[in-house]
């Protein structure tokens, strides 16, 4: 059906957004490919690069000083946009209820999200942005989101080749 190829990225809810932004790129050593101001995102979002992924650790602010850092969701890669929609008919054949599909912003990769039985957000994508040895990403004007599979896939940013897909159902 689908195999899952690596671990892509996390999402973290962090309680202080500029501390913990601080943490993982001055201690880590991780950098900044992307950013959300409060508008876009209650609290902003920080993206931050471990590899020439788009994002390997996301971090989204205002979790609540109680609850301390939640997991926002953790995401897998796949090899091919079929394997995503496989994905999602192998989901919705296991009543599975799948919580968005289609394309976000920042990263503009082609994904489901759904939750596990503990009601964890899971993500199973592919083609997330590169950013290169310039760390330079697509500017927020080529994002293109989508609610759906297909109108990601009719409606591709520029610069990713999709491979012909032949969408199977389960």
């Amino acid at each position: 059906m689908f195999q899952l190829r690596k671990l892509g990225h996390v999402v973290l809810n962090v309680t202080d957004l500029e501390a913990s932004v601080r943490f993982y790129t001055e201690v880590l050593g991780l950098s900044i490919s992307d950013r959300y101001p409060d508008s876009m995102v209650p609290g902003g979002m920080v993206f931050m690069c471990v590899s020439t992924d788009h994002h390997g650790v996301a971090l989204v602010g205002g979790a609540s000083k109680l609850e301390r850092s939640t997991l926002n969701h953790f995401a897998f890669e796949v090899g091919s946009p079929d394997e995503v929609f496989r994905a999602r008919a192998w989901l919705r054949k296991h009543d599975v209820p799948i919580v968005f599909e289609g394309r976000r912003r920042a990263g503009c990769q082609l994904a489901i999200e759904f939750r596990d039985p503990d009601g964890n957000n899971l993500e199973i994508y592919w083609g997330i942005d590169q950013v290169g040895t310039t760390g330079g990403s697509r500017p927020a004007s080529e994002w293109r989101p989508a609610r759906s599979l297909e109108d990601a896939v009719a409606n591709p940013v520029p610069g990713q080749r999709l491979p012909p897909i032949a969408i199977d159902t389960v």
